[in-house]
């Protein structure tokens, strides 16, 4: 069936798989795609819905260094907000909200019009290796299939477990059978595994809910979108909702805790600490007596709808009872029950940055199996194995992300250098320079090095290239630009802040807190400039950034070329802890087993001092 040997193969149709394989055909890899059932490539197993904090940041970045999530989320987004929008532009992060249905669909249209790109539906249960490296895989049919190196995104499914109150099902996701036989082989092979947990909660019908009784959360007036290149933004959007717990339905839900699987001992593995199910949060947050619920649409034409804030594994009549209690849902029908589900993963420090293991040469890791939450986190794994799976066997230098480049490159990085005991999720505050790493420049940051790679196409970076000049065209002209008093001095006691006394140039005025863009495009000099030049809003954004935080922007440029002087003293492979007797018997330990490249990583390693850090530089001459 399969005579030829595959460059890559890509095990799992999730959001890693679909980012890895996408990655390596487009870079020119012959690329098979296994999974389970083509029908769910791209699945949104969790919440409708792409973006949030950091989140929406990481799928910019995506974007940028030419991968498919936001191109696909445009195209099936229902609505679309810019979450704080309140605070500084390093923390503004796009979320959409889309049509489940729809957004699989996109997916699978896009992986099927990418040349190189092959598919095959069945399960994988064995790596074939061949002395300390993969050759292929092996399925449940017995079929060997031969490849230079193989992505494993298994997301949930390897021995998952499915918790639904006392009730225990093997599954890697409702309705779908778990994965058997990779863990195994793996921990034969001398990896280290464990289990974590995660959970969904009930999907219901909205014919049966009283939106009246519930407050609105609308998109944003003037939506955005996530790709850089030409997607269409939303004309008309879909309404969310809010309502909350209380009382009551606290204590209903805790009639069940003796039945809970989280409090009787059936679930023995940690779940993600910031997304928590509702038992928990009333466990944790007694005080409390009212959570938030939203309510979000799963889409145009379904009437499915996704209960944001109760996810939860109590038995279903519990999770009924309780749900009916909650304002607006007293009709409430069930589609399905949440559940709980226990996987396994391999802890991270495992690793390369590249994601390529260390114990078996061209196999990676990309998703959940690395101890990670969301699509989006897994998307940006599987972007950068799929990268590094397709560079490695053509022998080419591998494509590493810093964490002042990348909120990708502090999220690779945290995962190899820290590892991970609970399900890790990606925040604005893991990222150091998160002021360099905002979602309106990762065009900016990231377009040149997919092009380079053979990643990201020209039409990206000639469009980037026009945003970078128009940018930067602009805010010299605010820079070299004269104004009069007359002029400005109105705009200024309109914001009750100070008048300007003489002639100065429109970048000090700019640069003050109160004035912003439409103050400025009130001045006839600046809106002329603008329509002149045609200036989008895009420009008109990262021009208004550059001038009043280029302070803080030089500042966090500077220290973060001051720690990549450690980022250049590199370690020797395979070097030998135990000689340094002046190391930390816990430092030595997790050195030894993590294998740092750089002195700055191994400055990041839990248990690793600054008295350490100077052993290593005194012993290499630094």
């Amino acid at each position: 069936m399969f005579e030829k040997e595959y460059d890559v193969i890509v095990v799992g149709g999730g959001h890693a798989g679909a980012e890895a394989t996408a990655a390596a055909a487009n870079m020119g890899s012959s690329t098979l795609l296994v999974t389970m059932n083509l029908q769910t490539i791209g699945q949104m197993s969790c919440n409708p819905a792409m973006g949030g904090i950091a989140k929406g940041q990481i799928v910019r970045e995506i974007d940028a260094l030419g991968g498919y999530s936001g191109i696909v989320t445009d195209k099936s987004a229902i609505q679309f907000k810019m979450l704080n929008k309140s605070k500084g532009p390093a923390m503004w992060s796009p979320r959409a909200q889309n049509d489940r249905m729809r957004f699989a669909e996109e997916w699978r249209m896009a992986l099927e019009n990418t040349p190189n790109a092959d598919f095959y539906q069945e399960m994988v249960n064995g790596l074939l290796i061949e002395g300390d490296k993969v050759v292929g895989v092996r399925t449940s049919l017995g079929l060997e299939i031969r490849a230079k190196s193989v992505v494993l995104t298994n997301g949930t499914f390897l021995n998952g477990l499915i918790h639904i109150g006392e009730k225990q099902l093997g599954g890697g996701r409702a309705g779908e059978k778990a994965a058997t036989g990779i863990t195994e082989q793996l921990v034969g092979l001398g990896f280290d595994s464990g289990r974590m947990k995660t959970g969904t909660p009930p999907r219901v019908d909205g014919r049966s809910l009283d939106y009246s009784q519930m407050i609105v959360q609308p998109g944003d007036e003037v939506p955005e979108k996530f790709s850089y290149l030409n997607t269409p933004i939303l004309k008309t959007q879909r309404d969310c909702h809010m309502t909350h717990t209380s009382k009551l339905v606290h204590d209903l839900l805790r009639e069940g805790f003796e039945r809970s699987p989280m409090f009787n001992g059936r679930i023995k593995s940690i779940g993600p600490r910031y997304c928590p199910s509702i038992e928990d949060k009333i466990n944790r947050f007694a005080d409390k007596d009212s959570h938030q619920i939203f309510v979000e649409p799963e889409g145009w034409n379904t009437v499915e709808v996704y209960v944001n804030g109760f996810s939860t594994s109590l038995p279903e009549d519990v999770q009924y009872k309780a749900l009916k209690s909650v304002r607006g849902f007293e009709k409430v029908k069930f589609f399905r029950p949440g559940y709980a589900i226990e996987y396994d993963y391999f802890p991270p420090t495992q690793l390369k940055h590249t994601l390529e293991t260390k114990l078996v040469k061209n196999l990676y890791f990309a998703g959940q199996i690395n101890g990670t939450t969301g699509y989006e986190e897994a998307a940006s794994q599987g972007l950068m194995a799929g990268i590094n799976a397709h560079l490695k066997i053509n022998e080419k230098e591998p494509f590493i992300l810093k964490r002042d480049e990348a909120y990708i490159g502090v999220l690779v990085d945290d995962l190899i250098t820290k590892g991970t005991e609970e399900p890790y999720r990606m925040f604005t505050s893991r990222a150091e320079y998160r002021t360099l790493l905002r979602q309106d420049n990762a065009d900016l940051r990231l377009t040149p090095k997919g092009y380079e790679i053979g990643l990201a196409k020209e039409e990206r970076l000639k469009r980037m290239e026009e945003k970078m000049s128009k940018s930067e065209n602009f805010v010299n002209f605010f820079k070299k630009t004269s104004f009069t008093t007359e002029e400005i001095n109105p705009i200024l006691e309109s914001l009750d802040s100070a008048l300007v006394k003489q002639s100065d140039k429109l970048f000090k005025v700019f640069s003050r807190p109160k004035v912003t863009m439409d103050h400025m495009l009130q001045l006839d000099t600046v809106s002329e400039f603008v329509k002149e030049n045609e200036l989008d809003s895009e420009v008109l954004e990262q021009a208004e950034i550059q001038v009043k935080y280029s302070g803080y922007i030089a500042k966090e440029k500077t220290n973060a070329d001051k720690l990549q002087r450690l980022e250049n003293v590199r370690i020797p492979d395979n070097f030998d802890y135990s000689k340094l007797k002046s190391l930390s018997y816990e430092a030595r330990e997790k050195l030894e087993s993590i294998q740092p490249v750089t002195i700055s990583q191994a400055s990041r390693i839990s248990g690793v001092s600054p008295a350490d850090i100077s052993v290593l530089l005194v012993y290499l001459g630094r």
